[in-house]
């Protein structure tokens, strides 16, 4: 799962929401610092309702996460997307094409989403410019006892150049792909790769009702907040 689909039923909380992006945004900045639920679960009940929204998003983030990649939907597609990302690239034999056949499965799973919901998507970066980035990095370093300041500069880019909206085109989104394959030090996809992404977009559309079987993607409003569904109130006190 990526941002977008992590972040949908969470609309009416931004600290909750932005929680939800942290793990993500850590294996941008550094992919060395990880937040695991032993970490978040003693500040589940803390006092500032923000510091509790943080720690139940990430919380919310790893269940999700978990159910996803156990998925046996995951399996196939993301192997699909392997055999026609290795085809693309003259059958490429490197760790490439798997590692494209997870990447493309959780971005173009967004892009189904914003596809639909554009104004869920309005609504989310709406909301995190709400968000007081420092204080979002501040908890995490409590959590993990390792400064997370890189946090606050990738936040204010992300709230910036709003990436998401970059998936729905195959010409940005071969740009983005190709920013995180000299992230991790793997050769950039050629422009030919393009050719592909209409068939993984397909791939991942039609098979985006088993990928999210029994993860919440039920989207809450950002403007008229309701109160939190039952599932929320269990994965999380967060008021209390």
């Amino acid at each position: 799962m990526n941002y977008f689909a992590h972040a949908l039923p969470f609309l009416d909380d931004p600290y909750f929401a932005a929680g939800t992006a942290v793990p993500d945004w850590l294996s941008v900045v550094d992919r060395r610092l990880r937040v695991r639920e032993k970490h978040v679960e003693a500040f589940l009940h803390d006092g500032d309702t923000r510091v509790a929204a943080i720690a139940g998003g990430i919380g919310q983030h790893i269940r999700d996460d978990r159910r996803f990649h156990q998925s046996r939907a995951f399996a196939e597609v993301s192997l699909q997307l392997t055999v026609l990302a290795r085809d693309a690239l003259a059958g490429e034999a490197s760790f490439r094409p798997s590692f494209l056949g997870h990447l493309l499965l959780e971005v173009l799973l967004d892009a189904s989403l914003v596809a639909e919901k554009s104004d869920c998507l309005r609504a989310y970066y709406l909301l995190l410019e709400s968000v007081d980035a420092a204080e979002v990095a501040t908890v995490v370093g409590r959590m993990t006892s390792r400064s997370a300041a890189k946090l606050v500069p990738l936040i204010s880019r992300f709230r910036r150049e709003r990436i998401l909206w970059d998936y729905l085109e195959d010409a940005k989104l071969l740009g983005r792909l190709n920013q995180v394959m000299r992230r991790v030090k793997l050769e950039p996809l050629p422009e030919a790769f393009r050719d592909v992404l209409s068939e993984a977009r397909r791939l991942v559309s039609g098979r985006r009702a088993d990928l999210l079987d029994r993860i919440p993607v039920e989207r809450k409003t950002a403007v008229e907040p309701k109160p939190p569904s039952a599932a929320k109130t269990q994965s999380i006190t967060k008021t209390q």
